[in-house]
């Protein structure tokens, strides 16, 4: 995945964040929303997303999607970021600092999307015999 020089660094460093902290990912070049981007899966599922675009680089965490009080937290501390369901934009180091990022991968490292899948189709199947 080939980025401008100023943002190489803050991406390989998000990078080796994510593949330190978070032992149940593993990382692959694949295109996703119609960009080319690291997507970081477990068990199948993607956790995280790594892009550089146009004007801005993003960082996708699925957990703080599936965990606003996770969302809530790190929407404050990141708060030079621009915050979407669950994804994290940013144009540079300043916005996303890195002792940060690591508290959030860390804490996403507890969430398992597996099994928040798997209770929400159950709870899905449930309602419907209702």
């Amino acid at each position: 995945m080939q980025q401008p020089v100023e943002r190489r660094q803050i991406m390989a460093d998000i990078h080796a964040l994510i593949i330190a902290h978070d032992k149940t990912v593993t990382p692959a070049v694949e295109p996703m929303m119609g960009k080319e981007m690291i997507l970081y899966k477990a068990h199948g599922l993607m956790k995280y997303g790594l892009a550089g675009v146009k004007n801005y680089m993003s960082l996708h965490v699925m957990p703080i999607y599936a965990s606003p009080p996770l969302f809530n937290r790190y929407k404050i501390l990141l708060n030079q970021a621009f915050f979407q369901k669950g994804c994290i934009n940013f144009s540079g180091p300043a916005d996303m600092p890195l002792s940060i990022v690591q508290q959030l991968i860390a804490d996403c490292a507890r969430v398992d999307l597996a099994k928040i899948k798997e209770e929400y189709i159950q709870a899905r199947k449930a309602a419907k015999k209702k």
